[in-house]
Parts: C-alpha cells; sequence; structure tokens
C-alpha cells in the first residue's frame, strides 16, 4: 500500500534555502526535505510505503549485495556529479558478479549550510540515473552534522542483485591462459575529476565515463555464462585492480602496453599531471577475464553494445609463483606494474 504525501504549510526554498541543523533532527523540517526532496525524486512504490525498510519479492537465483561511500571533491564534475556516481558505482558493483540488480539503498550525510538548490540537483540526477538505470532506490536514511565537519555531501549506498542460475563470476576464478579483455579506454574518469579540481583547461574536453554497466554484463553473460572474472577497475585503475584479481586467482598475468585503449587527451593530462594511466580510477569501464577460446567472441558481444565500442584483448594470464602482473611496453621491454604506491588521486569516487 502507497501511503499519501504528507503535506506542509510552505515548501522549501530550493532557490536560495540551505540546509540546516533542523532538516536532520527528526521533527517537521525532516519530514519535509524528506518528502519534497527525496521521496519526490526517487518515487516508486517500496520508498512511497514509508517504512524504514523496504519490502520486495526474491528472483530466482543467488543473492548479491554490495556497499560503498562516495566522498568525491568536487561534487559536480565534467560527466556527472556525486549523485549520478553513487547509483552507477553501485550498479556496476552489484554487475560483477554477472548480477541483475534489483535496487538500491542511499545515505545522505549533509553539511548545515548546504545550498538546497545543490542538493536538489544532485538528488534529481541520482533519480535520473536509477530510473535509467531500473533500479530503483528503495530505502534511505538523511543525517545533518555541523558546518566544518561535512564537507558539503557525503552519500553510501547498498545495493543487491540476483544472479541468474549457472552463472559464477569471482575474482578467484582466473586460471593461467585465460585472455584479459577491457571494455573501453582507460583513465577518463580520474583525470576528468581532476581537471575540474584544479581548474586545468586541455584543448579537447575530457568526459568522465560514469555509466552504470548492467546491461552491457547482461549481453555477455547471455553469450558466454563461464565468464571467469568481470570487475571494474576504479581507485587504483586497472594496474591495481588486475593486481588484486591476480592475488585472488594465484596467477600471473601479462598485459600488452599498446593493446590498453588511452584517449589522446587523458595520456597528454596524464604527462602533464605527472600520472600514469594504468592507475586511474575509471567509472564506466570493466575488466573481463575469460577462457582464451570465448575472447573473439565476447569481445564481439562487448563492441557491439553502447558501453563497449572500444573494447580491446590487452593480455594473458600465466602461471607465476609469485602473481606479478607484467607489461610489455611500447619500446620493447618488459616492466612489472605493480600496487599503488600511496594515494595517487584522492576523493576520486
Amino acid at each position: 500500500m502507497t501511503l499519501p504525501r504528507r503535506t506542509h504549510p510552505r515548501p522549501l526554498d530550493i532557490a536560495s534555502g540551505r540546509v540546516d541543523l533542523t532538516h536532520g533532527g527528526g521533527g517537521r523540517a525532516m519530514a519535509q526535505l524528506v518528502d519534497e526532496m527525496f521521496v519526490a525524486a526517487f518515487d516508486n512504490e517500496a520508498l512511497n510505503q514509508g517504512n524504514d525498510q523496504a519490502e520486495f519479492d526474491v528472483p530466482q537465483g543467488r543473492m548479491v549485495m554490495s556497499t560503498d561511500g562516495y566522498v568525491i571533491s568536487p561534487l559536480f564534475f565534467p560527466g556527472g556529479d556525486i549523485g549520478s556516481l553513487a547509483v552507477h558505482g553501485t550498479v556496476n558493483d552489484v554487475a560483477m558478479a554477472g548480477a541483475v540488480p534489483h535496487s538500491l539503498s542511499a545515505g545522505f550525510i549533509i553539511e548545515e549550510g548546504f545550498p538546497l538548490a545543490d542538493l536538489k540537483r544532485i538528488v534529481d540526477s541520482m533519480a535520473a540515473a536509477s530510473k535509467a538505470a531500473g533500479v530503483p532506490v528503495v530505502t534511505g536514511d538523511t543525517k545533518v552534522v555541523e558546518k566544518g565537519k561535512g564537507d558539503g555531501l557525503f552519500i553510501t549506498t547498498a545495493g543487491i542483485g540476483f544472479v541468474p542460475p549457472g552463472v559464477r563470476i569471482s575474482g578467484d576464478r582466473a586460471r593461467p591462459g585465460d585472455a584479459i579483455l577491457i571494455s573501453g579506454t582507460m583513465g577518463d574518469h580520474g583525470v576528468a575529476v581532476m581537471s575540474q579540481r584544479e581548474s586545468l583547461g586541455f584543448e579537447s574536453a575530457i568526459l568522465s565515463d560514469s555509466a552504470a554497466l548492467h546491461t552491457l554484463v547482461a549481453a555477455m553473460v547471455a553469450d558466454c555464462p563461464g565468464i571467469r572474472v568481470l570487475r571494474d577497475p576504479t581507485r587504483g585503475g586497472l594496474a591495481a585492480t588486475l593486481n588484486e584479481i591476480a592475488a585472488q586467482s594465484a596467477t600471473g598475468m601479462v598485459i600488452d602496453e599498446r593493446a590498453v585503449p588511452v584517449k589522446d587527451a587523458v595520456r597528454g593530462a596524464c604527462e602533464l599531471l605527472g600520472l600514469d594511466p594504468l592507475y586511474v580510477a575509471n567509472e564506466g569501464k570493466l575488466i573481463c577475464i575469460c577462457d582464451a577460446a570465448d575472447a573473439d567472441r565476447l569481445l564481439a558481444v562487448m563492441r557491439a553494445h553502447p558501453l563497449g565500442t572500444d573494447a580491446a584483448r590487452i593480455g594473458t594470464c600465466e602461471a607465476d609463483p609469485h602473481h606479478f602482473v607484467r607489461m610489455k611496453t611500447a619500446m620493447g621491454g618488459t616492466r612489472v606494474v605493480d600496487w599503488l604506491a600511496g594515494e595517487q588521486l584522492p576523493r576520486i569516487c
């Protein structure tokens, strides 16, 4: 049953109003913020029940769950914002198990004094991303902290999904001889955020690749349910993600530098900033490890999807007791692609 919407004496002053501590105090002000800001934007049957939890029927298959926190700075960046990023990131984490994402929760930690206009812009963006993905935000929470203790806005999310029968995708399943595929260019998101943060102007606009990948994953799984590993290379980029998988699967990897797609604008920006594109975050790309016999077929499926047009085969898993990730360089040598030392790009997601 959907409850009737509460009415309030005066609507929120979105244009010039700001969040204050009463918006997190559990009283009328908080109820109005939740009603007019969040419920109005996310509008769905489960959320509109008005409970502190969401009730839904469970489809057939194994259930997966993921949780994440978003503290990106700045909140708005070329190609997205913290709201759309929160949806895309959590949908992708669920999808990397081969699961069909079902629903999301969202928690907002808002700093006192945060402009209501900016909050609405973020919430509307998050709602649009959720509806475009077909994955509703069904429950949530709002907290307000004192000025100076929240840096504007943080968002935490959780997502659940269901894995179809017969699909088993996990980071510990890579085997020597397997092919390593990626769905597109590396480093777009991290460089877009850094260019906005540092007010850098480049000749070519660099946009974040933030996107929900579950439809791409669904097409891949439908064609090849035997995919071994899927992972989205977010913080730490391609290098960190391959090292994670190598450690989980107790295997080594060899990749070809010339096969890794990087946009010229991103490569140039990385040279200017002293960054390595292999370590720069992505928010709309995936790594796929599969049996070598399935690689060409999967590449064709990926390239036929709008989010995989630049997909490439970049390397091979190999037997290695040290579980190293090595790269054949464009100059003809070989180097170890190690774990990231320190924090290359803080507050990137």
